[in-house]
């Protein structure tokens, strides 16, 4: 599982989307799950890195999902029109 930083803005994103793409490659099984519970502080800059490591999973032929992604950051995705691209993981049994 990749887990995002607490901090995740236009400063950190680049970054940040060249560390969770690294792990995300090898990661084993067809979902890349993100936790997400210990963002606290972002901005737009979150949903861009999330679409951005989508695009990466999708191009490896993984699918992924999110979990714990703050209800803030969530209507923002629902408000860009791209909530459906970013599905909440399973809860583990």
């Amino acid at each position: 599982m990749l887990v995002l930083p607490a901090e995740l803005t236009h400063v950190q994103a680049r970054a940040a989307l060249a560390m969770l793409r690294q792990a995300a490659a090898v990661e084993p099984g067809p979902e890349v799950v993100v936790d997400a519970t210990a963002l606290e502080r972002f901005d737009s800059s979150a949903l861009a890195v999330l679409l951005g490591l989508r695009r990466s999973c999708r191009h490896a032929g993984h699918t992924l999902a999110v979990r714990g992604l703050a209800p803030r950051l969530r209507t923002l995705a629902g408000l860009y029109g791209v909530g459906a691209l970013l599905p909440e993981a399973a809860t583990p049994v």
